[in-house]
């Protein structure tokens, strides 16, 4: 059963002004990969239908997560949120990364400019940055702490985004000459993902007791979504009743449940692009046999100097 959201106004609900940033960042991608590119880059093939969809799709989830109602229900349950962080940086960058050509990339990061930034796009920093931040977040007082203070939120999400685009860019980045990793260095790399992602999985599923006081202490419930829906929490708890008729299952249910969906998309997820990535390199060696001299002078480019 879903929680009542009759109690929120269309505002609180859709987030209009969050919806029309997204959507004009979804016009332009394609007036990027139509309209732009047949006029400035006609060498270009063109941006597939499938490549498209990927791409919008990221954009149509990542709205939903953070401006739509889903986002709104992370506000009242802990197991919404999850969900809600699932979709943000464990589907929507790679969705957005595998949809989007490589000319736009390097329009956008193919200056000089970003060479002195080399050092933030590490392999081993950039999986470190994710995996830490994710379960630096997920220690019960400093998620706390930053559901109940709006800008540190936005800054700590918006933070948390670049750091999984870049988690991501290693494994699925679609610009050839600025891969770093090898189709079976990227394979270890989704695995050491894997694993450094399961403690903060399992501190949520195996707690014992409920973690969040966000989601269990009615004052700090209303705080924390008082920026959400304008100041008007105190007013909509009064209405409602309380807390209880928002809530989908028990607080330490909500907890277990909100852990178990993470880290059943995360397997999910990681195994899907573990057997893409598996796909790129099997596709690599049997070109490679089949066409030996090919292979060798495209791994030795000097010799035809």
């Amino acid at each position: 059963m879903m929680p009542d959201l009759s109690y929120f106004s269309f505002e609180e609900l859709w987030s209009p002004f969050f919806f029309f940033g997204v959507a004009l960042a979804a016009i332009g991608y394609l007036y990027w990969t139509g309209p732009w590119r047949e006029n400035h880059l006609p060498g270009e093939p063109p941006v597939g239908a499938s490549r498209r969809t990927l791409a919008l799709s990221g954009f149509a989830l990542f709205y939903l997560a953070q401006g739509g109602p889903l986002e709104l229900l992370g506000h009242l349950n802990f197991m919404f949120h999850m969900i809600n962080m699932s979709l943000s940086y464990l589907i929507v960058p790679p969705l957005v990364l595998l949809g989007t050509p490589a000319f736009i990339w390097r329009s956008l990061f193919g200056a000089a400019f970003w060479r002195k930034f080399r050092w933030l796009t590490s392999p081993i920093l950039s999986l470190l940055l994710f995996n830490g931040l994710f379960s630096f977040y997920h220690v019960p007082a400093v998620h706390d702490y930053i559901m109940t203070n709006y800008v540190i939120h936005a800054l700590y999400y918006a933070i948390l985004l670049i750091a999984a685009f870049l988690m991501w860019w290693h494994v699925v980045g679609p610009v050839p000459e600025w891969n770093r990793l090898s189709e079976l260095r990227k394979m270890g790399y989704i695995f050491a993902n894997g694993l450094l992602l399961t403690p903060a999985c399992a501190l949520i599923i195996f707690a014992g007791e409920p973690l969040y006081r966000v989601y269990t202490d009615p004052a700090i419930w209303a705080d924390a979504l008082g920026y959400c829906i304008g100041g008007n929490a105190a007013a909509v708890l009064e209405l409602a009743g309380g807390p209880s008729a928002f809530t989908v299952l028990g607080p330490f249910e909500d907890q277990q449940t909100g852990g178990i969906i993470m880290k059943l998309v995360q397997e999910v997820m990681y195994g899907s692009i573990l057997a893409y990535v598996f796909y790129q390199w099997f596709r690599k060696e049997r070109d490679a046999e089949e066409n030996p001299p090919a292979a060798r002078a495209a791994g030795n480019p000097g010799n035809h100097a």
